[in-house]
C-alpha cells in the first residue's frame, strides 16, 4: 500500500466513525455514558428497581448504590423517593418498584447535569395522573403531529415489537410520566375490538416494567359499530352490558389498564346528547363498567356547538350544572384555556368553579398552534405562567398531548423534545420551574459549556412570549390560516363555515377598534371567574394587558401602559416579536461552535425559517388591521417586506398531519 494512503487511513477512519456517530437527536436528554460498572445492588425483586439498577450499573460513577423497598413516612405516594447519600454508600428507598426507577433517572439526571447528589433526598410527585394523550390514528396519522407518522406499527403488532417501543417507555420514565393514551381522541370504534385488544396488550406488556399504564380513547358509539347494536344510548340496558362485558375483555388481556379517554358531543363526535342525556349519564354508564377493575374514565370538557353563545363560555355552561353528578372514579379533563391551547390564553373558568368533580389539565405538548415543528417554542414558560393562574386549585394530574411521531430525533426538531422533557417535569412537580427545567435539558442534550448553556437558556426562555408578540400580542387569538393553522389569515372567510371556526369571530375588528367584548357589557364571559378577578377583567384599566384583547373591544386610540395608543402597541409587540426571533438566531450562532455539526446546522436552518415566518406574520396582521385602524406604521419599527394582496393570494392549504411543504413555506417568503 502506498505510504502516504497508509499516514492518511486513521484519518479516514476517524472520520468514518464521526460520521456513523453523528448526533441525530435519537438519544433525547438520555444521553449518559453507558461504559461503566457501577456497583448496585438491588434488593427490591421488583421490575423497576431492575432495570434502575440496569441503569445505574451501565451510567452511574459515584458510590455503591442500594435499591430496597421500604416504608417511610416521607415517602408520600407510590411513586415517590428517598436517597441517602453517605459518601461511601447510597441507598435509595421507595414503596415501590416505580419509585425506585424514578429515583434512578433522578440520579443520572443529576449526573449528567454536573450537579452533586444531595446527602439527602426525598422527592414525591405532586400529581398520580402524569399522561401522554397521543392523537395517533390507526392509519399511522397522527392529528396535529409534525413528526412523521405514529410509533406505533399497528399491522405488524403483536408479533412484532419496534425497538423504540422500549426506548419510548424509557424516556417517558426518565421524566415520571406514568400513562399513555394511545390513540386519538377522535377515537376509530376498532381500536376496542379483539384483534386491536391483541395489539393494545403487546403494548401495554412493553410499557409495565418501566411504570407506564396504558389507556385508550373510545368513541362512544361503538356499541353500533362493533356490536351491531341500533342505539348507544348510556341508559339503554344492552348497551349498558356491551360496555361490561368489554370492559370484561380487556382486563383479562391487560390487567393493569388504566381506562377510558373520551371526547363525546365535541366536533362532531357521538356522545350522550345524541340520546337526550347529559355528559354525566354517560361517563357514569361507563364509570360502572370500569369501576370493578379499577380503572378510570376520563372525560374531556371540550365541547362547544354551532350557536350564538360565546365558545369561550360554553364549556363552563355545559358541564358547571353538572358538579357534583360524576362518579368517584371519573376525572374531567380540561384544556388550560377556555378556547383551544392558543398561544396564550387565560385559564380555563372551569379550574376554578368546579369543585365537586376530580380535574386534570389537559396541556398542549405538540404545537398546532405555535409553529408546529419549524419553530421554537419553550412551552414550559407558558405551563408555569398557567399554573401560577391556577395556583390552590386540586388537580388529580396533567394529560399532555403529544408530539412524538417515528420521525429519527422523535419530535420533529431538536429543540421541540425540550417541551416533552419539560411536560414530564412539570407534571411531577410544576414548583421545579421553568427556567430550572430549560437548563437540566440544555446539559443533558446539547453541551456543559457555560456561556453556551446561558444562551441556549435564554433562547428558550425568551421563544414562547416572541411566538406571541409576532403571531397574536395582547390577548388576540385564533388569527390562523384554515384547518391546519400553519400561518396568519386574519382576512379568512370560508362560504358555509361555523363563525367560531374564522379569525373574524374573535378579532372583531372595525373602524373603532379591536377584540372581542367578553365583559359585563359583552358576552359577560367575565363572570365565570371569580369576583375579585372577573372585576379586574371587566375593567379595561385593570385588565391585564397581555389579555386586553380577549375580554375587551379596545379602541385604537386607547391609552397603553407604555404611553402609547393600542394601535401602536401592537404594531411594537409584533416587531418585538421579530426582533427576538433575530436575537434567538444570534444566540444559537453563538453556542454552535460547542454542538455538534449536524444538530447545530438543522436548528439553524429550523431558526431561519421561523425568522421569515415571523416577519410574514407581522406584515399579515399589521397591513390587514391597518384597513380598519386607517393608521400609519410608527417610525421606530421595521417597515412590513411584503404587500397584503399578495400575502392573500398565498394558499395555505395543507394536510392537518403534516408539516407545511418547502414549496408552501417558498410562497409564503
Amino acid at each position: 500500500m502506498n505510504k502516504k494512503l497508509i499516514f492518511l487511513f486513521p484519518l479516514f477512519l476517524s472520520l468514518f466513525t464521526l460520521s456513523i456517530q453523528a448526533e441525530d437527536g435519537s438519544k433525547l436528554w438520555l444521553r449518559n455514558d453507558q461504559q461503566q460498572e457501577a456497583q448496585v445492588k438491588d434488593k427490591s425483586k421488583t421490575a423497576g428497581g431492575a432495570i434502575g439498577a440496569e441503569e445505574l450499573m451501565k451510567s452511574w460513577k459515584g458510590s455503591a448504590v442500594t435499591l430496597t423497598i421500604a416504608k417511610d413516612k416521607e415517602l408520600t405516594t407510590d411513586d415517590g423517593f428517598k436517597i441517602e447519600n453517605k459518601g461511601d454508600k447510597i441507598t435509595l428507598k421507595a414503596r415501590t418498584g416505580n419509585g425506585l426507577l424514578y429515583g434512578c433517572y433522578h440520579m443520572l439526571r443529576l449526573q449528567a447535569c454536573g450537579y452533586p447528589l444531595p446527602p439527602l433526598t426525598i422527592d414525591n410527585p405532586v400529581y398520580s395522573l402524569r399522561l401522554l394523550n397521543h392523537w395517533d390514528n390507526l392509519d399511522g396519522t397522527i392529528e396535529r403531529g409534525y413528526a412523521g407518522h405514529s410509533l406505533w406499527q399497528w399491522n405488524e403488532l403483536p408479533a412484532t415489537l419496534s425497538p423504540r417501543y422500549t426506548d419510548y417507555a424509557r424516556a417517558n420514565a426518565s421524566i415520571g410520566i406514568n400513562g399513555t393514551v394511545i390513540n386519538n381522541v377522535n377515537a376509530s370504534p376498532q381500536i376496542l375490538s379483539s384483534e386491536y385488544i391483541e395489539k393494545v396488550k403487546a403494548l401495554a406488556d412493553v410499557f409495565r416494567p418501566y411504570g407506564i399504564k396504558v389507556y385508550l380513547s373510545v368513541n362512544f358509539a361503538s356499541p353500533m359499530a362493533l356490536g351491531g347494536l341500533p342505539t348507544a344510548d348510556p341508559l339503554d340496558e344492552a348497551v349498558v352490558k356491551w360496555w361490561k362485558d368489554k370492559c370484561d375483555e380487556i382486563y383479562k388481556a391487560i390487567p393493569d389498564f388504566g381506562g377510558f379517554l373520551v371526547k363525546a358531543n365535541s366536533e362532531g363526535q357521538p356522545g350522550p346528547g345524541d340520546y337526550g342525556r347529559s355528559h354525566s349519564q354517560g361517563a357514569n354508564m361507563l364509570a360502572d363498567a370500569i369501576a370493578p377493575h379499577g380503572g378510570i374514565v376520563m372525560w374531556r370538557s371540550f365541547v362547544y356547538s354551532a350557536s350564538d353563545a360565546d365558545r369561550a363560555k360554553q364549556a363552563y355552561e355545559e358541564f358547571k350544572p353538572l358538579d357534583g353528578q360524576f362518579r368517584e372514579n371519573i376525572i374531567l379533563q380540561v384544556k388550560n384555556g377556555p378556547i383551544d391551547f392558543q398561544p396564550r390564553e387565560p385559564y380555563s373558568p372551569l379550574f376554578t368553579a368546579i369543585d365537586s368533580t376530580q380535574l386534570m389539565a389537559e396541556l398542549q405538548v405538540t404545537q398546532e398552534y405555535l409553529g408546529h415543528s419549524n419553530h421554537i417554542a419553550y412551552l414550559g414558560t407558558m405551563w408555569q405562567e398557567f399554573f401560577d393562574e391556577i395556583k390552590g386549585v386540586k388537580l388529580k394530574g396533567l394529560a399532555g398531548v403529544a408530539n412524538i411521531g417515528d420521525a429519527v430525533n422523535w419530535c420533529g426538531s431538536d429543540f421541540a423534545q425540550a417541551n416533552w422533557y419539560a411536560f414530564g417535569r412539570l407534571a411531577w412537580n410544576p414548583a421545579t420551574g421553568a427556567t430550572k427545567i430549560a437548563k437540566e435539558w440544555v446539559l443533558q442534550t446539547f453541551t456543559h459549556d457555560a456561556a453556551a448553556v446561558n444562551n441556549i437558556v435564554d433562547l428558550m426562555l425568551e421563544s414562547r412570549e416572541a411566538v406571541v408578540n409576532y403571531m397574536m400580542p395582547l390577548g388576540l387569538h385564533h388569527q390562523f390560516a384554515w384547518g391546519h393553522h400553519y400561518g396568519p389569515q386574519p382576512w379568512c372567510e370560508i362560504r358555509g363555515a361555523r363563525p367560531d371556526w374564522l379569525p373574524s369571530y374573535y378579532h372583531k375588528a372595525d373602524s373603532q377598534g379591536l377584540g372581542f367584548d367578553r365583559t359585563s357589557r359583552g358576552s359577560n364571559a367575565v363572570a365565570q371567574y371569580p369576583k375579585t378577578l372577573a372585576s379586574q377583567l371587566d375593567d379595561i384599566n385593570t385588565c391585564p394587558e397581555k389579555y386586553l384583547l380577549w375580554f375587551h373591544h379596545a379602541a385604537w386610540t386607547h391609552p397603553m401602559r407604555s404611553g402609547r395608543t393600542l394601535w401602536n402597541e401592537l404594531c411594537h409587540k409584533y416587531d418585538d416579536g421579530v426582533n427576538a426571533v433575530r436575537d434567538m438566531r444570534d444566540r444559537w450562532a453563538k453556542a454552535m461552535p460547542t454542538v455538534d455539526d449536524q444538530r447545530a446546522d438543522a436548528v439553524s436552518r429550523k431558526l431561519n425559517i421561523q425568522l421569515k415566518d415571523a416577519i410574514w406574520w407581522k406584515d399579515a396582521c399589521l397591513l390587514y388591521f391597518q384597513t380598519f385602524s386607517k393608521l400609519p406604521l410608527p417610525n421606530d419599527i421595521a417597515p412590513t417586506t411584503h404587500q397584503l394582496d399578495q400575502m392573500k393570494r398565498v394558499e395555505l392549504g395543507i394536510s392537518n398531519y403534516e408539516c407545511p411543504s418547502a414549496e408552501l413555506l417558498d410562497k409564503m417568503r
